[in-house]
């Protein structure tokens, strides 16, 4: 997997389109988008988008091609798992990493959770999504302020807040 710095979604997807074994792993944010595949594909297109004007394209230290079609099979094992699993209608609706859309019909559910493991993940267009349709908080959970630093970057226009110890969610209890 890479990082590909300040170069336009459109433009990644135009110089992968011609490329084998390597795809956009992650929307993340307007110029940080996160490719996946091949070791060897990742390595090429690096080469090839900062030559198509990336500012940088950073390999990542991880233990595997996510969000890439090389985890086919693990999606296709999880439907599999998924396949005894009762599933209920939600309800609160939520947005799909995978379509970048409210779920709110539970016959979709399983399907969404198996394409999760190979397919993009559309961060970007899925908090784009609940801004439309009037989110103006987000809470990050847990250790780290990645996601609200996305979001920082995706909308000016919405409330970020972050809970990493007890003390953060009394904190916004408060609020």
């Amino acid at each position: 997997m890479a990082a590909i710095l300040a170069l336009d979604a459109l433009k990644i997807e135009e110089v992968l389109s011609g490329m084998e074994g390597v795809q956009i792993a992650n929307y993340n944010c307007p110029g940080q988008i996160v490719i996946s595949g091949k070791k060897e594909a990742v390595e090429a297109a690096n080469e090839r988008l900062l030559a198509a004007g990336a500012k940088r394209a950073l390999l990542l230290n991880v233990s595997g091609p996510f969000h890439s079609s090389l985890l086919t099979g693990a999606g296709e094992r999880l439907g599999e798992v998924l396949e005894g699993v009762e599933i209920k209608t939600p309800e609160i609706p939520y947005v799909a990493n995978v379509t970048a859309q409210y779920v709110t019909d539970c016959g979709m559910v399983k399907s969404l959770l198996k394409e999760q493991v190979y397919s993009s993940v559309r961060w970007q267009q899925s908090v784009e999504t609940m801004v439309a349709d009037g989110v103006d908080t987000f809470i990050e959970i847990g250790p780290g302020k990645t996601l609200a630093g996305f979001v920082k970057k995706i909308t000016k226009d919405v409330r970020v807040l972050n809970i990493e110890k007890l003390e953060d969610m009394e904190k916004i209890t408060e609020l």
